[in-house]
C-alpha cells in the first residue's frame, strides 16, 4: 500500500482543514469509538456519492456524444450547401449562415464539456480504485483521520463563534453561591467587577502575569493543586467547552456586554455549551501548564484579551 494512495483518499473525501491538538477531552462527550464509527460510515457514504457521480457522468457523456454527432451531421449538411441559399435571396442566405454559426458554437461547447466530463471521470475512477484497494485496517485509519480533521475544524469554528454571541444574565439564573457575602453580590454588570472579581480557584495560589497565547493582552497564570475545582467568577452562559490548540481543554463563558472569561488548560470539563452558570459554579478542574498544575485565565472584550490581573485588583 503506497502512502500517497491513503493520502489521496483522505484528501479527496475530507478536504483541507486546520490542524489541532490531539489531546483527549475528558469532559462530557461521546465514547471514543463513536466518532470513528460515524466517520467510517461517512467515508462509505462519500464513496457511494463518488460512484453515483461517476455513473451520472457516464450517462451524460453518452447523451452528449449522441447530441454532438447529430449536430455534427447537421453542420456538415449545411456546410456542403455552400452558397446555394443565395439563389433564394439574401434573407435566406443570412438565415443559413446564422444557423451554421450557431451549430459551430454549440459543437465547440459540446466538445469542451466532453473534455471536462472525461477528465472528471478519470479523476473519480482513480480515486475509487485507490479507496477500494485500501486494506480494512488502513480504511479505519483513514476514517479516524477524517474524524480528527472534521473535529479540528468544528472546534476552531466553535471557538471563533464563542466570541460573537450575545447573552445577558437573567434574574432567574443569577443564583450566587452561599460563600459569596452580600457585599460581594455582583452589580453593575460584568464591567462593574473590574478590580474585585472573585478568584476562579480556592486556596493558596501563585499568580503570574503572562502574555496571552491566543491574544495580544495579558493573561493570568494561577498555579494550584492538580484536579482542584475551577469555578465561574460571574454569571454567564457556556459559549465553548472543548479542547483547543495551545489552550488545551478550555471553557469560555459569555457574561454579556461582549465580556468573556476563558479558563484554559483544564484537566476535566464539567459543563456543556449552552449551560447557564451562576457565580461559583464548577466548570472543571485544574490541569497542567508547562509541566506544573496551573490554570490559564483570561478576561476578554470580544476576541481582545484585556489586562486580566487588573480585574482581580492585581
Amino acid at each position: 500500500m503506497k502512502p500517497q494512495r491513503w493520502l489521496l483518499a483522505v484528501g479527496l473525501l475530507a478536504g483541507s482543514a486546520l490542524g489541532a491538538s490531539a489531546n483527549e477531552w475528558s469532559g462530557p462527550s461521546l465514547p471514543a469509538a463513536e466518532p470513528a464509527a460515524a466517520a467510517a460510515a461517512e467515508l462509505n457514504d462519500d464513496t457511494e456519492q463518488l460512484r453515483d457521480e461517476l455513473a451520472a457522468l457516464k450517462k451524460e457523456s453518452l447523451e452528449r456524444r449522441a447530441l454532438t454527432v447529430a449536430r455534427g451531421r447537421a453542420y456538415v449538411r449545411l456546410a456542403r450547401a455552400g452558397l446555394m441559399p443565395l439563389s433564394e435571396g439574401l434573407e435566406a442566405f443570412a438565415a443559413h449562415t446564422s444557423r451554421l454559426e450557431r451549430l459551430r458554437r454549440a459543437l465547440g461547447r459540446d466538445l469542451t464539456r466532453e473534455k471536462q466530463v472525461t477528465a472528471r471521470e478519470l479523476e473519480l475512477a482513480r480515486a475509487l480504485q485507490s479507496i477500494e484497494q485500501i486494506p480494512p485496517g488502513e480504511r479505519n485509519a483513514a476514517a479516524r483521520a477524517r474524524a480528527a480533521i472534521l473535529a479540528a475544524e468544528e472546534r476552531d469554528q466553535a471557538f471563533q463563534r464563542a466570541f460573537h454571541s450575545e447573552w445577558s444574565p437573567s434574574s432567574s439564573t443569577a443564583v450566587y453561591a452561599a460563600r459569596v457575602s452580600q457585599n460581594d453580590v455582583p452589580h453593575g454588570g460584568f464591567s462593574g467587577q473590574k478590580g474585585r472579581l472573585p478568584f476562579p480557584m480556592a486556596g493558596r495560589s501563585e499568580l503570574q502575569s503572562i502574555r496571552s497565547p491566543s491574544g495580544s493582552g495579558k493573561a493570568l497564570l494561577m498555579t494550584g493543586t492538580w484536579g482542584a475545582a475551577v469555578r465561574a467568577v460571574y454569571p454567564g452562559r457556556v459559549a465553548f467547552a472543548d479542547d483547543y490548540p495551545e489552550l488545551g481543554n478550555t471553557v469560555i463563558l459569555d457574561h454579556g456586554g461582549r465580556f468573556y472569561t476563558v479558563s484554559a488548560h483544564l484537566q476535566r470539563i464539567s459543563v456543556q455549551v449552552g449551560d447557564e452558570l451562576s457565580t461559583g459554579q464548577r466548570i472543571g478542574t485544574v490541569g497542567t501548564y508547562d509541566q506544573k498544575p496551573a490554570l490559564l485565565f483570561e478576561v476578554r472584550d470580544g476576541q481582545s484579551t484585556l489586562n486580566t490581573p487588573e480585574w482581580f485588583g492585581i
